[in-house]
């Protein structure tokens, strides 16, 4: 039965959806963006009045209507435009990830979108965050969009990417193919907010490579229906000291159908990786994958999903470790379960009614430390944390 729920939920047909759409205006003054989008922008982290940051990109359909960096240092701008005034960034373009690995890559490939570039300059420490937005707004649409980011020697950069669609929006499809590129001695903060819509279906595919003493740091959060979402980052640790840190935030609900998970490859010595997974189903399907591959001595790594069941719904934890030589460290922790019912009788005892007490419980359960979120929009995600964990009581 399970099965049979899956394939249901994961069989996308790229035929159902339009890869065609009108040509949207550029937007020098984001004051003129319609109050209808920018809203729904600002849910996900990305404001129209860029205030603290350090550059912006929005597109909407295929249409790159808004790019600008803001500090020196930093570029930003659609792949198109970079492709014209870099001539080596070609070299960069499906270096990790393969046209052919599924039929979503092969549509990005055939049918591009734009998709964003975004670089740090070597040396550069962008203190500020970039914010990007990919947004759908033509019901039925297929958007397919290819990023690179490149964060240079020895610079320091966050990135804030986030998708979203129009409120009247009912189906749509987002392939998103990104490759990472973190250089020696690099730091790389990339923070992901989605909220796409309970009939979106959704097909990110992601490589990330990481040199000598580089550092990733991933932070994903999906608290809002979704159709469904199936992705899987693949990072290389292809360097001395390179570090990885995959954090994720997820909720689904009824009808929603959330695939996630992520693969690190820990390929040179005294490599780190830690992948941290908190999930909760209100009725909807997650399967939580991690996977770590240690090919030498002295890498170390550690993988923790922890999942909770309120009313129905499937919870699949996959945790998995490869070790391939002796001297490799790596360790795991999974938990499935319900709220324990001694927890919600303690703070009833302390003056909480029920619900007030599942509602403390599950926003403990959510709020993880999310590791170099800038103040203002740690405090935006405590406020959609606080909002998820109303709805779902």
């Amino acid at each position: 039965m399970y099965d049979v729920d899956k394939k249901s939920k994961t069989d996308v047909e790229l035929n159902d959806y339009q890869s065609d759409a009108e040509k949207h205006e550029y937007v020098e003054n984001l004051s003129q963006i319609e109050t209808v989008d920018s809203n729904q922008w600002l849910n996900v982290g990305v404001d129209i009045k860029e205030f603290d940051r350090a550059g912006t990109f929005i597109q909407k359909d295929c249409s790159v209507i808004h790019s600008k960096a803001m500090q020196e240092g930093v570029e930003v701008m659609g792949i198109s435009d970079a492709l014209k005034k870099h001539d080596w960034l070609k070299d960069y373009l499906w270096k990790y990830i393969s046209p052919e690995k599924d039929k979503f890559t092969q549509s990005a490939k055939e049918k591009p979108h734009e998709g964003y570039f975004i670089r740090s300059l070597p040396g550069a420490k962008i203190k500020q965050p970039i914010q990007s937005c990919l947004y759908i707004a033509k019901e039925g649409f297929s958007q397919n969009v290819h990023n690179v980011v490149i964060a240079e020697e020895n610079s320091q950069m966050h990135i804030i990417t986030g998708c979203s669609t129009s409120p009247h929006l009912v189906t749509g499809l987002h392939v998103g193919v990104s490759e990472i590129f973190v250089k020696k001695g690099a730091t790389l903060h990339f923070t992901m907010i989605h909220d796409w819509g309970e009939q979106i279906n959704v097909r990110p595919r992601t490589a990330i490579h990481v040199e000598e003493g580089g550092v990733i740091v991933s932070n994903y959060i999906s608290l809002r229906p979704v159709g469904s979402l199936q992705m899987s980052p693949t990072t290389y640790l292809d360097g001395k000291g390179a570090v990885a840190r995959f954090n994720s935030i997820l909720v689904a609900a009824a009808g929603c159908h959330l695939d996630v998970g992520s693969t690190i490859h820990l390929n040179y010595p005294d490599t780190r990786a830690e992948i941290i997974s908190r999930a909760i189903t209100v009725g909807g399907t997650i399967i939580a994958r991690g996977e770590m591959i240690g090919k030498v001595a002295g890498c170390k790594g550690h993988l923790e999903c922890k999942g909770l069941l309120l009313n129905d719904g499937i919870m699949h934890a996959i945790p998995e470790l490869q070790g391939h030589v002796p001297g490799v460290e790596m360790s795991h922790e999974a938990a499935v379960g319900k709220i324990d019912q001694r927890e919600i009788e303690y703070l009833m005892a302390r003056g909480l009614d029920e619900d007030e007490a599942v509602s403390t419980i599950v926003r403990g359960f959510l709020n993880v430390d999310i590791e170099g979120l800038p103040p203002g929009l740690a405090a935006e995600i405590d406020k959609v944390v606080t909002e998820t964990q109303k709805d779902m009581m």
